[in-house]
């Protein structure tokens, strides 16, 4: 009886041992996105995120980042990369994947938001109050989501100036909603992500092409292109993006509770506000690359852009009987949307 007493004890502080070493273990997130190393995504936003939830976990928390598309794949994919646990972590857009995400598409719209910040917080709460997270992306565990800074027009041949400017133009998109945009302008979209951009205006198969300034520099457009059509500053931007930083579902419910509490402690509004002020802040630096390069640049003035707003209206309209359509209440989203976006998404 000794023996066995002493044994099941002996057993005891093995397991112990065991449980104590499995809880401090550290634990290694796959996290994968599309653009290079060089980029703001990579650089001043994911990289900084995991360098934070490292100290914040006191190590037990690393990344191994794979950019570029490292893991396979093609960008549209990555939502599902994310969903099948190919990557713990993957950065996207959920316009990529057309037609799949419409709730979250309203933010895609024209003549929507101002800053990236602003707008960010504005659609992470939009996110949280109409239940998306439980609903459209339900697959996986979203950590932040943000829209980047104001879209503006990129051009091979010449400047747009007045909506006439559009016609027989090939223009790049990058969602749904925006290859609407240019089609209601006069253009013809052409959809694509962005790491196809630079092979597509060196081969002429685009005229130019729809981006923020952030994300400029990563695939050289400033080389590429001679004109730059921006925007009149005191307008809403004429267009953004949405983006998704999401988690595996079961990588992050499999979690020690306060590793889990890392991750939602750099998640949420905050964060979300957090990377579209980093898109803000990026916008300046892009727009000197171009700058330094002698390529032209116009602003296209608060009443041109009334028209462009106009000619819109048809892309919102359809938004909203697209949604209806599929069981939601188009016109109420829409409606939360820009009473965020007015609370939150001020210059």
């Amino acid at each position: 009886m000794q023996f066995n007493q002493a044994f099941r004890a002996v057993g005891a502080t093995v397991l112990a041992l065991w449980a104590g070493l499995g809880w401090s273990q550290e634990v290694v997130l796959k996290v994968a996105h599309f653009l290079p190393p060089g980029s703001t995504a990579h650089a001043k936003f994911i990289t900084p995120w995991c360098e934070k939830i490292n100290k914040e976990s006191a190590g037990r928390l690393k990344c191994q980042i794979y950019p570029a598309m490292q893991l396979g794949g093609t960008p549209p994919q990555l939502i599902d990369q994310a969903r099948d646990g190919i990557a713990d972590i993957v950065w996207t857009l959920p316009g990529y994947s057309a037609g799949r995400f419409p709730a979250v598409e309203v933010f895609e719209l024209p003549f929507m938001t101002k800053t990236a910040e602003g707008a960010s917080r504005a659609l992470w709460e939009y996110v949280q109050a109409n239940r998306l997270d439980q609903t459209e992306f339900k697959d996986v565990h979203p950590i932040l989501f943000h829209v980047h800074d104001e879209g503006q027009l990129h051009l091979v041949k010449g400047p747009i100036r007045q909506m006439s400017d559009f016609k027989g133009l090939k223009l790049r998109a990058p969602t749904r909603q925006t290859n609407k945009f240019l089609a209601a302008l006069g253009a013809t979209p052409v959809g694509m992500p962005v790491p196809q951009v630079s092979d597509a205006l060196s081969k002429g198969v685009i005229d130019g092409a729809m981006l923020p300034w952030e994300v400029v520099p990563s695939v050289k457009v400033q080389e590429l292109v001679k004109f730059h059509s921006e925007s009149d500053p005191k307008a809403r931007a004429i267009y953004t993006s949405v983006f998704i930083f999401a988690m595996n579902k079961a990588r992050y419910d499999g979690l020690p509770a306060e590793l889990r509490k890392v991750i939602d402690a750099n998640g949420g509004a905050d964060a979300s506000a957090w990377v579209g002020k980093v898109w803000d802040q990026s916008a300046t630096g892009a727009r000197k690359l171009a700058t330094d390069r002698g390529n032209q640049f116009n602003t296209v003035g608060v009443e041109e852009l009334h028209k462009w707003e106009q000619a819109g209206q048809t892309v919102v309209e359809s938004w909203i009987s697209e949604a209806s359509a599929k069981g939601l209440d188009g016109k109420a989203l829409l409606k939360s949307a820009r009473e965020l976006i007015q609370k939150y998404d001020q210059r």
